[in-house]
């Protein structure tokens, strides 16, 4: 069972930053061959992709984030990072993390993340 355990959420005003991160309970070589994501859902919506990193580093983001949001990993620390600068209030949501691998998926509890305006 691997664990991914988000911290780094609250409240944010508009056009601000925050961090989150997701660290994994899993090996370092688990870790190394699985892609990592942030999800978010937002009351009444359905979870969306925000971004994802590949075991090689490759990227991708939801056109909504582009420019703003960044994503990295740290295998040594078995953490993932979502930099979020330029906040929106429509970036109100839960934030989670989604590890896959090899037919494998595990999902985080969940860090709320709130931007007002």
């Amino acid at each position: 069972q691997v664990q991914l355990v988000e911290s780094g959420g609250g409240l944010v005003q508009a056009g601000g930053s925050l961090r989150v991160s997701c660290a994994a309970s899993t090996s370092r070589s688990i870790f190394s061959i699985a892609a990592m994501g942030w999800y978010r859902q937002a009351p009444g919506k359905q979870r969306e992709l925000v971004a994802r990193i590949t075991s090689g580093g490759s990227t991708n983001y939801a056109d909504s984030v582009k420019g703003r949001f960044t994503i990295s990993r740290d295998s040594a620390k078995k953490t993932v990072f979502l930099q979020m600068s330029s906040l929106k209030p429509e970036d109100t949501a839960v934030y989670y993390c989604n590890a896959a691998w090899s037919g494998f998926e595990y999902w985080g509890q969940g860090t709320q993340v709130t931007v007002s305006s």
